[in-house]
């Protein structure tokens, strides 16, 4: 409810449920409900109030309601206003406070203050009747139209509450009083209808809840068409005049005879008048009050009733209720000096803050000196806070105080009154020596002790209604009562007071509350004004009450006139200056401003111009990401390229690999055909050697032990001679490898560029492959041969050599073991020689092959850079070289095949790497060497002889 400076006292939904009106004294808002923001809001002149704004049923008409009794119609939509309903005629002027609407929104009732209805025909905006309640009813407080299922919406049954308490059904348009629920001993405070007009849910005045069955109520209404006889009634229960606006509604228990049952109902109705609420008393004993019975009253029970306490102060006083010159006081507007109020008193009431500086306003306007007096919010205050409904009374009421029980306080202004604190002292001085001495001895002085309760009229140090017990004493005696509470509150609080050392704990005593009966201190009031004398008694030298006049209210100049005015002036001399600062300031704030405006627009200039530098900075950015994106498309797309072309090389290299595999697979074939001969041979020539050796065996047994020590010896020499030819092989196998990945690396630099040539090369090499493997093969072949004839001569030599040496002697035999240890040291001298040729010849070969690769790596290196057709015969050359050259993937393949084929293609390998006919010379010779020591370790000299 943002924007409602008072409380909200009415809420209307439109029909759809989308839109609300939310009103409060001072204005009205139109709420969206599905986004729950405010569309629209009503404002209105302050002296122009609201009573109601509401949606018509069934219908997008606002209706507004204010206090001067206008009324309009507004188009929910667009806020258009309709149409505005005439004035009422001014015989029967009420001020209208309450609404009601039937359900097909063509009639309006209103009612308020009076007993009369006025019925508003809202299609031809005009008034048609006027319904007068009876006499009893003097104000309406609720209106409601009783729904009918069957009366499609035109309701002609309005329930009208009144101040009684009573809820009267009436037929707006027979004007027939048909029922009526309530009653004088238990009153309505509320009342509301259900939707189908079935019920009516009534909050009793003692708190009770009544459901009332509208069928049972109607029963007499709903009777049977009645017989065709009737019967002449003596008297009319009602008389009306369908021709005349004005129609009056009458009771028939009002015209029975005095002896009737109606006729107790109507005296119950009289004595409840004697005792009714407030507001008819207040109209009828404006001035009927005696003020001596008051006192005597007030002294039986202490205090006056809550419910008749506003009208008896009000009798009391003698409020002249001047409502135009109140008016004109307001109209003056709020007075500078209390403009802000709020700063110095903050109130958490809006409203009663509100009513409070109109009040010291309107105090202000009237008298010059209450501009300057600091007390005077705490004075009025607690008499704003209970009269804040009515800020005419709550300002008459705070005039009068001033007037009568604040005489003679603004004789030393701008000072405390020190004549009114001196009366009080001397009155305690004659009461209680003891305390004032008490005060005497820790410096307090009247100031402190009787000025804070006098300032703030006891409402710090008393509850609300220890404050209304007090006051309805002090209004009903005379002005010097108030001094006296000072001094009996101090003799009544002497205990605390005589206990109190500090100066700060007397401050706290008489700005806060304290544990003190109020009764008590009111009875030593009443005892201090008999028994104080009347030298010193305050109300010789205090006016008796004086009441304000009517009218116009009194002039207030009881102050120092002088010091007043020179204050003023001071202040308004202060205030031009203020102004004249202000206004320099604001010339200084203007400046201030265009520079800053200059300065943001400065920096809004610059803040662009970096923008479009960012932005332009990120538009290269993003140019420069996408040429790298494309290098990178460009770079995946040659990567793509590369790979196909991997793969279709890999296929090629596939296909080669199954033929050649074929081919070695048939040639392992014969081999192994040629290896089944050649054992069936060797286990025929085994099976004549055992039948031979059968013979032997007893002779050989001899010499067995030291043959075995000459092979333990001869295989120890083997060993440490084939460990190091596998170094050597192994050194060999490396630099093989690193050959062939420099090869393949020279393969793969000119690929892309000498694809025809490489096609030419692989045929060329695969040719040469092929003619390779069948020279092997037909080395191979030879070499089995060779061998089978060796192993066959070999067995046959030995046959001979066992009977040789069988018919020698044992000395024989050493001789011939000497022999044979000067051979070996002789072959081994022999072959140390061949060893290191042989590795020169490889150092030679090694150094040879690495400058021929590097030649062609530089040269395909430039054919890269510049290719052109000038290296045409450099590539037949490398095409030679190249198909000369062993892969060694395929001599791998087939010396795992066959271990007999690896010496052949070791000699093979040695052939083709190296190329120096005198490194063949020398292989050859050594060859026959070898061939030749063989020979000579299978033969002794007797089979030489041979």
């Amino acid at each position: 409810m943002r924007g409602h400076e008072s409380s909200v006292f009415s809420i209307s939904v439109h029909a759809s449920g989308k839109y609300a009106i939310t009103t409060s004294s001072d204005t009205a808002q139109l709420w969206d409900l599905d986004t729950f923001q405010r569309k629209r809001k009503l404002n209105i002149r302050q002296s122009v109030g609201i009573q109601k704004v509401f949606f018509l049923p069934l219908s997008n008409t606002i209706l507004s309601c204010f206090k001067d009794n206008s009324i309009f119609a507004w188009e929910c939509d667009t806020l258009f206003c309709k149409y505005q309903l005439p004035a009422p005629p001014e015989s029967s002027s009420i001020l209208y406070k309450v609404f009601a609407v039937t359900r097909d929104g063509r009639i309006l009732a209103a009612g308020g203050k009076s007993n009369h209805l006025h019925l508003w025909c809202l299609e031809a905006t005009q008034l048609f009747r006027i319904i007068q309640m009876p006499t009893k009813v003097r104000a309406i407080r609720h209106l409601e139209f009783l729904p009918d299922s069957f009366d499609a919406g035109s309701n002609q049954v309005l329930g009208v509450l009144s101040q009684d308490g009573i809820m009267r059904f009436v037929n707006i348009q027979t004007c027939k009083l048909l029922f009526e629920i309530g009653s004088l001993d238990e009153g309505i405070s509320s009342s509301v209808i259900s939707p189908h007009g079935r019920y009516i849910a009534s909050i009793m005045e003692n708190g009770s809840l009544n459901i009332y069955s509208v069928q049972a109520l109607t029963q007499e209404i709903n009777k049977p068409p009645p017989p065709l006889v009737k019967v002449i009634e003596d008297i009319p229960k009602s008389k009306l005049n369908s021709v005349d606006l004005k129609m009056k509604i009458t009771s028939g228990r009002v015209q029975q005879p005095a002896k009737s049952r109606e006729s107790k109902i109507q005296t119950r109705i009289l004595k409840q008048d004697l005792t009714g609420n407030f507001e008819s008393k207040e109209n009828e004993l404006s001035d009927g009050l005696n003020k001596k019975r008051l006192q005597i009253l007030l002294k039986g029970y202490g205090e006056y009733p809550t419910k008749y306490r506003m009208f008896i102060w009000r009798s009391l006083l003698q409020l002249p209720e001047n409502h135009t010159a109140f008016s004109s006081l307001i109209d003056k507007g709020t007075h500078v000096a209390f403009l802000n109020l709020q700063k110095k008193y903050p109130i958490k009431s809006r409203k009663l803050l509100r009513v409070l500086q109109r009040t010291l306003s309107a105090l202000a306007h009237w008298s010059v000196i209450f501009s300057d007096t600091p007390y005077l919010p705490l004075l009025a205050f607690p008499f704003v806070k209970l009269f804040q409904n009515n800020q005419l009374i709550c300002f008459e009421v705070v005039a009068t105080l001033i007037i009568n029980w604040c005489q003679h306080w603004f004789e030393y202004f701008p000072n405390p009154p020190i004549n009114i604190l001196s009366m009080i002292e001397n009155v305690l001085a004659f009461h209680d020596k003891e305390l004032l001495q008490h005060f005497i001895d820790h410096d307090v002085t009247s100031q402190l002790y009787a000025w804070p309760l006098l300032e703030t009229v006891f409402s710090e140090v008393l509850t609300r209604e220890e404050w209304l017990k007090l006051f309805d004493n002090v209004f009903s005696n005379h002005p010097s009562f108030l001094l006296m509470t000072v001094v009996a509150y101090n003799v009544c609080s002497r205990a605390p007071l005589l206990n109190c050392n500090l100066k700060g704990d007397f401050q706290y005593f008489f700005h806060h509350r304290n544990n003190l009966d109020i009764s008590v201190v009111i009875r030593e009031v009443y005892h201090l004004m008999e028994t104080t004398p009347s030298d010193i008694h305050p109300d010789s030298m205090l006016d008796a009450f004086v009441a304000l006049t009517k009218g116009q209210y009194p002039v207030f100049n009881q102050y120092p006139k002088f010091i007043v005015d020179y204050q003023t002036q001071e202040r308004e001399r202060i205030r031009n200056d203020e102004l004249d600062y202000l206004r320099e300031r604001q010339t200084v704030e203007d400046m201030q401003a265009e520079v800053d405006q200059q300065r943001v627009e400065d920096e809004a200039w610059y803040q662009k111009q970096e923008l479009l530098h960012k932005a332009e900075e990120t538009r290269r950015a993003m140019l420069l990401q996408e040429e790298e994106k494309m290098i990178q498309q460009r770079q995946r797309l040659a990567a793509v390229k590369r790979e196909l072309k991997i793969k279709e090389i890999h296929l090629q290299d596939a296909a080669r690999r199954r033929f050649l595999k074929l081919q070695q697979d048939q040639r392992e074939m014969e081999l192994r055909r040629l290896d089944d001969e050649i054992g069936r041979k060797v286990h025929m020539r085994d099976q004549e050697i055992a039948t031979t050796a059968k013979d032997l065996e007893m002779r050989q047994l001899e010499l067995e032990l030291q043959k075995r020590l000459y092979e333990k010896n001869l295989t120890r020499n083997q060993e440490a001679v084939a460990k190091e030819m596998r170094e050597d092989a192994d050194v060999y196998r490396r630099k093989v490898d690193l050959e062939e990945r420099m090869f393949h690396k020279l393969i793969e630099t000119d690929q892309t560029q000498i694809q025809q040539t490489q096609k030419v090369i692989k045929e060329n090499m695969a040719k040469a492959e092929q003619a390779c493997l069948n020279n092997d093969w037909k080395i191979q072949t030879l070499h089995k041969q060779k061998c089978d004839d060796l192993q066959r001569t070999k067995c046959y030599q030995e046959v001979a050599r066992l009977l040789q040496e069988n018919r020698r002697k044992e000395t024989e035999v050493l001789n011939a073991m000497l022999e044979e240890e000067a051979k070996k040291w002789k072959e081994a001298e022999e072959k140390e020689f061949y060893l290191r040729s042989e590795k020169k010849a490889a150092a030679l070969s090694d150094a040879s092959r690495k400058q021929f690769l590097n030649q062609e790596i530089s040269a395909a290196v430039e054919h890269a850079e510049n290719p052109c057709n000038k290296e045409a015969p450099r590539f037949q050359n490398e095409q030679v070289a190249s198909s000369c050259l062993p892969r060694t993937s395929q001599l791998n393949d087939i010396s795992e095949m066959d271990p007999s084929a690896h010496i052949s293609l070791n000699r093979r390998t040695i052939e083709w790497d190296t190329t120096g006919q005198d490194l063949i010379k020398k292989v050859r010779n050594l060859r026959q060497r070898l061939t030749a020591q063989a020979r000579n370790r299978c033969q002794t000299p007797g089979l030489l002889a041979t």
